[in-house]
């Protein structure tokens, strides 16, 4: 998957530092001190580089990426946020212009889900607004969607499993759903979907400001896109652990057995996610970022 960085570098902030100094009065006698000076200036100017690469795609802010074509919804602007061509699995965030109109029978042999997060979207006679969730198990009907007034969703494209319970579609408001306790203090969840025959499952994740997470390992991919709020949380590579800030619209798609969280993984304002899983996993705490 490719991923795009903020065009803030350090070689970006040191070439403005530097403009200003050749083109200013004074910038002749000054440019030998501030060519000495210049990552201390680069500091106090507050440039930063992006987030950091890791070997998975985490940290995503999606509005970064590149627009993507999209055959099956002609018409609209795509970001591609993890995918695998072989099963054509994908995990897209597509914004529906105005009177857009198509369908959902457009992947034949794969069930879709659609998380609503911007305007509405109507699947046949029922219209989801924000936080509208629609699941249409492979073999269903192809529904007629239609967005009159425009709508940024999330969508998902998932392997046929055949050990998958649920074939019949869901669609739900989930604001008329109550949040649930977590066994995480200042977390709470609301389930979206839970398969009992595969225990691939979607949820939102509501976390409190200033809420943490020990250092956990799941069992299963897992993949999280920020609805809302300010996320910091922590990812542990090869022994060493990596920390960044999630913003709106930011993106992780996790491997197996990944140790992350950690003590600075923490929610800056209250944050709630969109999470999805595709098979029942195993959560364990471990003590630190190097109990690999």
């Amino acid at each position: 998957m490719s991923r795009t960085r903020p065009t803030t570098s350090s070689a970006y902030c040191a070439a403005q530092i530097l403009g200003g100094l050749f083109f200013s009065p004074a910038g002749v006698q000054v440019i030998r001190k501030a060519l000495v000076a210049l990552v201390t200036l680069m500091v106090v100017a507050g440039c930063a580089s992006g987030p950091p690469v890791l070997p998975y795609p985490a940290f995503v802010q999606v509005d970064e990426l590149e627009d993507v074509f999209v055959a099956s919804l002609p018409g609209v602007r795509a970001k591609q946020l993890a995918g695998d061509p072989i099963t054509r699995r994908s995990s897209k965030r597509v914004d529906l212009p105005a009177d857009w109109a198509g369908t959902s029978g457009g992947a034949p042999g794969r069930s879709l889900e659609i998380f609503v997060l911007q305007g509405s979207l109507k699947i046949a006679d029922i219209e989801l607004g924000s936080g509208g969730y629609a699941f249409l198990p492979s073999g269903s009907l192809g529904f007629n969607l239609s967005s009159p007034s425009g709508a940024r969703v999330l969508y998902f494209l998932n392997d046929v499993d055949p050990d998958a319970v649920i074939r019949s579609p869901i669609i739900i408001d989930a604001g008329l759903l109550d949040w649930e306790a977590s066994n995480n203090p200042g977390q709470w969840t609301k389930e979206l979907r839970n398969d009992p025959g595969n225990g691939a499952m979607t949820w939102l994740l509501r976390i409190e400001p200033g809420a943490s997470l020990p250092w956990e390992t799941t069992s299963a991919t897992r993949e999280g896109y920020l609805v809302s709020g300010s996320y910091q949380h922590s990812e542990c590579v090869s022994g060493a652990a990596t920390t960044w800030q999630y913003l709106p619209g930011g993106y992780f798609f996790r491997p197996p057995n990944v140790i992350n969280g950690g003590s600075e993984a923490r929610a800056i304002s209250e944050a709630i996610w969109l999470l999805r899983r595709s098979e029942l996993a195993t959560t364990k705490t471990v003590p630190t970022c190097e109990a690999q």
